[in-house]
């Protein structure tokens, strides 16, 4: 059975957690660049904003989407 996993490119995110020996920071913001599913897992390949490119492995990592209007930026 395939995870659900809803994103798509464009889409901001929060990081929550990595399972990764050289992790971004929980926390970090980024925007999705694409979208790989596999069979039981997917692929997500993110710029992280400030930091670098690094792609995602769901499950086991974990992120949020974020509003991604002007106004909820601010402050980031």
């Amino acid at each position: 059975m395939k995870p659900k996993c809803n994103l798509k490119a464009g889409d901001r995110i929060r990081l929550l957690s990595m399972d990764d020996p050289d992790p971004i920071s929980a926390g970090t913001i980024g925007t999705v660049v694409a979208v790989y599913p596999q069979s039981d897992w997917t692929q997500v390949d993110v710029d992280w904003d400030g930091r670098r490119s690094l792609m995602l492995s769901i499950p086991p990592d974990q992120v949020q989407s974020v509003d991604a209007s002007p106004q909820n930026q601010s402050g980031e």
